[in-house]
C-alpha cells in the first residue's frame, strides 16, 4: 500500500463525453461528463482481441474522482483492487467503465426524470455506444454487465431489467430495495427535522444549508435524500418535486409513495421476468448489519427472483454494515468477468 499515488499494470484512461440526453436538464448540471475507462493488462499487446465490459455505477452523493480516492489509507482504492485482480490472473480480462451520474442534488438513481435529467438514457444511449465505438468491446449484451453499491447497486438492478438488449449481467452490493424498510425510516427523520427546525419547509432547509457546509448536521442527509429521491421517482411532468409524506402531518401520501414503490427492485421483478431470466450473471450481497436494512432487501430480491425461476444467483449476507465493504467489489467483478467472457 502506498497512500500517495498508484501505478497500474493495466491502463486508466480519463475521458470526457458530451451527453445529448443530459442537455438542458432541469438542475442545470453539466452535460459534459467525466468517464473513466480501465483497460486490462495486455490490451495493447493483442490488437485483435475483443473484451467483455463491466459498467460501474456510483452510490448516492458519489462523484467519479472518488474511485481513485481512499476513504482510509490502509485500504486500496477500487481501481487498485481491479488492477490487482486482472494483473494477478484472478479473473479473465475485461474493460471496466466507471460512470459519472452525479447531480447537484447528490445523485440520479440512474432513471430519467424531468426534475433531474435523463440519466437512464445517458447511460444506455450515450455512454455505452461511446465505449463500444472507442474500445475493443464484445458488443453484445451477453458480454456486458453492471456493478454498483447502494444506489449504484439499485442502478445495476433496474438497468439490467429495463435494458436486457444491452446488459447480460449485474452485481449489486447492498442495492436499494424493499422500500418499506429502506426508505420509510429516513422519511420519518426527514419529516421530524423539517417540523422541528424548518417550519415544515424544504425551502427553509435548503436556504439554511446554503449558509454552511452541506451535510454538516446529522439530519441533513435524510432531508436532502427525501427531496432528491422524490426528484428522481415522483416528480410532476413540469419537474415539480413531490415527496411521499404530508409536510404538516407526516402522514404517507399513498399516491406518491406508490410511485416510489414502482421503482422498488423487489416489486419490479415480476414485471421484468424475461429480462432477468436472460441474465448470464446475477450477484447479490449485503452486510447483515446494514444501517438501511438492505440485507433484508437483498434477501427479498433473491426470493422474488426464485419465484420467476431464476435460481442461478451468487448470493451472500456477510458480517458488515453499509460502510467499508469495498473489498466486495473485486469478488463480484471476478464473477462478472468470468460469466461474461
Amino acid at each position: 500500500m502506498r497512500p500517495w499515488s498508484s501505478t497500474y499494470v493495466g491502463r486508466l484512461e480519463e475521458l470526457e463525453i458530451t451527453s445529448r440526453a443530459l442537455e438542458h436538464n432541469a438542475l442545470g448540471d453539466s452535460a459534459r461528463r467525466p468517464l473513466y475507462v480501465y483497460l486490462p493488462p495486455g490490451y495493447d499487446d493483442e490488437p485483435d482481441r475483443l473484451y467483455p465490459s463491466v459498467y460501474v455505477l456510483q452510490g448516492f452523493f458519489g462523484a467519479l474522482p472518488a474511485w481513485k480516492s481512499r476513504a482510509n489509507n490502509l485500504r486500496p482504492t477500487y481501481l487498485e483492487m481491479a488492477d490487482e485482480l486482472f494483473a494477478s490472473g484472478g479473473a479473465p480480462p475485461c474493460i471496466v467503465v466507471l460512470v459519472d451520474a452525479w447531480t447537484s442534488l447528490g445523485g440520479s438513481q440512474f432513471v430519467d426524470s424531468p426534475a433531474t435529467g435523463r440519466y437512464h438514457t445517458y447511460l444506455c444511449e450515450d455512454v455505452v455506444p461511446f465505449v463500444d465505438a472507442t474500445y475493443r468491446t464484445l458488443d453484445d449484451p451477453a458480454h456486458r454487465g453492471l456493478q454498483g453499491k447502494s444506489s449504484g447497486g439499485f442502478g445495476a438492478m433496474i438497468t439490467a431489467m429495463l435494458r436486457p438488449d444491452l446488459f447480460g449481467g449485474l452485481a449489486t452490493h447492498a442495492g436499494d430495495a424493499l422500500y418499506e424498510y429502506c426508505y420509510l425510516p429516513g422519511l420519518v427523520e426527514a419529516y421530524r427535522t423539517l417540523r422541528d427546525h424548518y417550519d415544515s419547509s424544504f425551502a427553509a432547509f435548503f436556504a439554511d444549508m446554503a449558509t454552511r457546509s452541506a451535510l454538516s448536521r446529522r439530519s441533513d442527509a435524510e432531508v436532502l435524500s427525501a427531496w432528491a429521491i422524490g426528484a428522481c421517482f415522483s416528480p410532476e411532468e413540469d419537474g415539480t418535486v413531490k415527496v411521499p409524506f404530508d409536510l404538516r402531518t407526516g402522514r404517507i401520501d399513498e399516491a406518491v409513495w406508490a410511485r416510489w414503490l414502482a421503482w422498488d427492485p423487489v416489486r419490479m421483478v415480476p414485471f421484468h421476468a424475461p429480462a432477468l431470466r436472460s441474465q448470464r450473471a446475477i450477484w447479490v450481497d449485503a452486510g447483515r448489519s446494514d444501517e438501511y436494512h438492505l440485507d433484508v432487501g437483498a434477501e427479498a430480491f433473491v426470493a422474488e427472483l426464485a419465484t420467476i425461476g431464476v435460481s442461478d444467483v451468487a448470493f451472500e449476507l456477510f458480517d458488515g454494515t453499509h460502510s467499508s465493504i469495498e473489498y466486495r467489489y473485486p469478488l463480484s467483478l471476478a464473477y462478472l468477468a468470468e460469466r461474461l467472457s
